[in-house]
């Protein structure tokens, strides 16, 4: 199983760009989904997570601004980020809760940079 992360970027500070965590392999069924930044001299946050369900999680410093969804019949999770702020440069990485065969796994992208200039 593997996630590929991938629209990351260089945008100015209040605009946007869109990221996509595509899930590939052998896969059972994907859980929730979720995207995670970390900067440098930071630890790993989290950002947003879906549950297959619908329920959605966020950071309070995002809410408003980014909005998760997914697409199931595709695999793949997307995180749209408008009004991008100078605070929210970070490499993104995405997670997925997955079945894949007999066991339950949880598994990272590779990350993806999101820088934002003031």
């Amino acid at each position: 199983v593997q996630l590929q992360a991938s629209g990351g970027g260089l945008v100015q500070a209040g605009g946007s760009l869109r990221l996509s965590c595509v899930a590939s392999g052998s896969i059972f069924s994907i859980y929730a989904m979720g995207w995670y930044r970390q900067s440098p001299g930071k630890q790993r946050e989290l950002v947003a997570t879906i549950a297959r369900g619908g329920i959605i999680n966020y950071a309070d410093s995002v809410k408003g601004r980014f909005t998760i969804s997914r697409d199931n019949a595709k695999n793949t999770a997307y995180l749209q980020m408008n009004s991008l702020k100078p605070e929210d440069t970070a490499v993104y990485y995405c997670n997925a809760v997955i079945r894949a065969t007999t066991r339950i796994e949880d598994y990272w992208g590779q990350g993806t940079q999101v820088t934002v200039s003031s």
